[in-house]
């Protein structure tokens, strides 16, 4: 009886070791949706293999729409990857203020979980992208910009979610982006109206900030915690005034 020999297990192909490769740089930020690819020849160089093997493993994530290329202007990541958490429903779901409070809810749990990792987790260099959001959302607070620290406020989460090292909780949250971002500019617009609010509010990013720098996750995950707490509750209380001002209004009216 002829044994099959070892000699005939089918080998992976170097294009398919590259496709892996980029798939997985993909997956783990490395190269962001809408990101151009480096040039052919500098990759070809990283992954120390021929171009033509590096050229077929691209046109293969091209024909997964994974990657696009346009003519002349190189490679790029597709943008339409977590495009199913951007459908209109979120833009629905942002329109009306009764669910803000769902939106709170999720981001608790999502964040909280992204700041316990990234505090285990994060690199040196995580750290440093880390703090120079962190610094531009102090210059923001400083300047008193609230549209400008919204979408700052924005990024320092994202990073925040790139240092936590799992790719299913970055990719879910990245998608989420835009909503999140709108999010956050709802809620500081109506916070800043009330007095000592921004401080509050940054005292609570660096909370977060030194506890991922410092490595304790407990107090990352609980800082998250307390600060959409703290944005809960002011929110519900605005919410309470101004009904109560509501009221108010509609008496005088009828006398």
């Amino acid at each position: 009886m002829n044994r099959p020999s070892l000699n005939r297990v089918k080998q992976p192909k170097i294009s398919d070791i590259i496709m892996q490769e980029l798939e997985s740089m993909i997956l783990d930020g490395t190269f962001k949706p809408g990101e151009k690819l480096p040039p052919e020849r500098q990759l070809a160089e990283r992954f120390e293999v021929s171009r033509p093997s590096l050229r077929e493993a691209i046109q293969k994530l091209v024909a997964r729409d994974i990657l696009y290329s346009r003519q002349g202007g190189g490679t790029y990541v597709s943008d339409k990857l977590g495009a199913s958490f951007t459908d209109p429903l979120q833009a629905l779901l942002s329109s009306h203020d009764e669910f803000l409070y769902d939106q709170l809810e999720f981001r608790d749990a999502l964040e909280g979980l992204s700041a316990y990792y990234a505090a285990l987790r994060s690199t040196d260099a995580d750290k440093a992208m880390l703090t120079r959001r962190y610094q531009a959302l102090v210059a923001a607070n400083e300047q008193e910009d609230a549209q400008l620290e919204s979408k700052l406020d924005a990024e320092f989460h994202m990073a925040i979610a790139e240092a936590a090292h799992n790719v299913v909780l970055l990719h879910t949250l990245r998608s989420l982006f835009s909503t999140l971002e709108r999010s956050i500019s709802s809620n500081l617009t109506n916070l800043f109206e009330k007095k000592n609010a921004r401080p509050q509010v940054m005292a609570q990013h660096q909370a977060l900030y030194d506890a991922i720098m410092e490595g304790r996750p407990d107090d990352a995950r609980n800082a998250v915690h307390e600060h959409l707490v703290f944005v809960e509750d002011n929110l519900l209380e605005m919410r309470r005034e101004a009904s109560r001002i509501q009221r108010s209004l509609r008496r005088n009216e009828h006398e």
